[in-house]
């Protein structure tokens, strides 16, 4: 019966090492092992097996894009003014053993890295260039933790400025600088505006103005054409009343004409036209020989028939 429960527990033994050895690998996950203290190889995600007793995972390492948020670290500026800032690295694990054998405390050693290369950076430049270039520092010591990283198997992605604190002293004559500009701004703001708007009221009275003078001259203009108009019209009329009474003359000598009108008819015509001439205003009027020869004529034969 001993016998049967020894073997037992070593068959349970057994499958309990065996179970151990068995390793499956998450995704973005890699596995640093060892063999007998020696580095053996890295595990990716998947399914492995490591021998029992002489074979250990020695590091875990993360592969997806980690975050570092550093404390504010003390610089000093070109111009001798002291300010805190604060930085956050974006770094990623690209070789896991170099990783695991680089270096012994890698967050640290970038922590450290990272704050006497802001040092350099900042201690170039004066305080007025260090607030107003962010991006420029950024990407200096993205290349500079770059390079330095490589031997810990370590790609640095970004830095960024969190934040910049300036002495209180400073922040309080930024403010003043500020309000200041602001103020400047406002009034160039409004004295354009009313520059503009003075601009525009003449504009618009310089524009009512012409159409103005525009509008006279059209009222003129067809003015004028409606009395031109007015005396063609009344021209033409004339015209044609003179037309007509020519006419009318030209037919009535027609028609006498074709009438074959005798002598007597002829002087008593004659008459007719010299009494119409003599209805004027003329004082004096001159009759030629045979019309006076036969106006005689005409009052002896009136005396007769009387």
């Amino acid at each position: 019966m001993l016998p049967f429960i020894i073997a037992i527990v070593v068959v349970l033994i057994f499958l309990a090492v065996a179970v151990s050895c068995i390793k499956i690998v998450p995704q973005s996950k890699a596995y640093v092992v060892e063999r007998l203290g020696t580095y053996r190889e890295t595990w990716t995600a998947g399914i492995h097996f490591k021998a029992p007793f002489i074979d250990r995972i020695v590091k875990i390492v993360n592969l997806k894009e980690l975050v570092s948020d550093f404390a504010p670290q003390p610089v000093i500026t070109r111009d001798n003014v002291t300010m805190q800032i604060d930085t956050v690295v974006f770094y990623q694990i690209t070789d896991p053993k170099l990783f695991a054998y680089g270096v012994e405390n890698p967050v640290s050693a970038i922590e450290n890295l990272t704050a006497t290369t802001l040092r350099n950076i900042i201690g170039e430049m004066e305080l007025d260039h260090t607030l107003t270039s962010r991006d420029t520092i950024n990407a200096k010591i993205r290349v500079i933790l770059d390079e330095a990283t490589d031997p810990w198997g370590i790609k640095v992605n970004r830095v960024e400025l969190k934040n910049i604190f300036p002495p209180k002293e400073i922040q309080d004559a930024m403010e003043k600088q500020m309000k200041a500009e602001r103020e400047r701004r406002e009034s160039i703001l409004r004295a354009e505006g009313e520059k503009a708007s003075a601009v525009l009221v003449a504009e618009g009275n310089k524009e009512a103005m012409i159409l103005n003078a525009e509008a006279e001259k059209q009222a003129a203009i067809l003015k004028a054409e409606a009395i031109k108009e007015s005396k063609i019209r009344e021209a033409e009329g004339e015209a044609q009343a003179i037309l007509r009474v020519q006419e009318a003359t030209a037919k009535g000598i027609e028609l006498l004409n074709a009438s074959n009108p005798g002598k007597a008819v002829l002087t008593i015509k004659s008459l007719e036209a010299f009494e119409k001439a003599a209805d004027g205003q003329a004082t004096k009027i001159i009759i030629p020989s045979e019309i006076q020869s036969i106006a005689g004529l005409a009052a002896g034969l009136k005396d007769v028939i009387q």
